[in-house]
This record gives C-alpha cells, sequence and structure tokens, in this order.
C-alpha cells in the first residue's frame, strides 16, 4: 500500500480513522486491532474480529509515530485497536517543549 501524506485509512475492526501527516521511507503495513488498515473510501472487510493483544484505544486528535519508517499519523476518529506497522505498536507523538522565557 501507498501511504502518502493526506491520506485517509479506517480499522477494519473498529471506528478508528487516520490521516497519513508523513509518509513512511519503506514498505510498511499500517495496522489495527490486529488487521491492514484500508483506505476510507474502500469496502470494510466482513468477518474479522479484533485481535485481543492488540485492543488498546486509538485517541482522536493524537499523533501516532513509527520512528524507524518515519510514518506519522493523525487520530481523526478514536476507537478501539493498537495502531501498529508490521504488528510493531505507533508510539503517541510527544508535545515540543516551548522555549524558556528567561
Amino acid at each position: 500500500m501507498e501511504y502518502k501524506p493526506g491520506t485517509r485509512w479506517k480499522s477494519a475492526v473498529s471506528d478508528t480513522e487516520v490521516v497519513i501527516v508523513s509518509g513512511p521511507s519503506t514498505d510498511i503495513t499500517l495496522q489495527c486491532g490486529g488487521h491492514e488498515m484500508v483506505a476510507l473510501a474502500d469496502e470494510t472487510p466482513s468477518g474479522l474480529t479484533m485481535d485481543p493483544a492488540s485492543a488498546e484505544p486509538t485517541l482522536i486528535g493524537k499523533r501516532y509515530v513509527h520512528e524507524s519508517s518515519g510514518l506519522e499519523v493523525l487520530c481523526t476518529k478514536g476507537g478501539a485497536g493498537t495502531l501498529s506497522v508490521n504488528a510493531e505498536p505507533l508510539a503517541i507523538k510527544g508535545a515540543k517543549p516551548l522555549p524558556s522565557s528567561d
């Protein structure tokens, strides 16, 4: 799959939706709840169930990153299911510290 900036993806097993902020530098598989995510306009596969080991919720408005590939996504609709790349969970991107005003 091509994960280009601005493209939108949805989970195959929950309500989670994301938009790609920064595309990966390598070939990856973006997953949610243990299953590959699908393009927002595509048909959601039926008969899939969430992997209990990947059931942590995805939080709306948070940015998630995969350091080794450079992928960054923004969650536009929260839901159950851990975001992962090639079965490696994504980390929530922390806020940048503001400069001090000495």
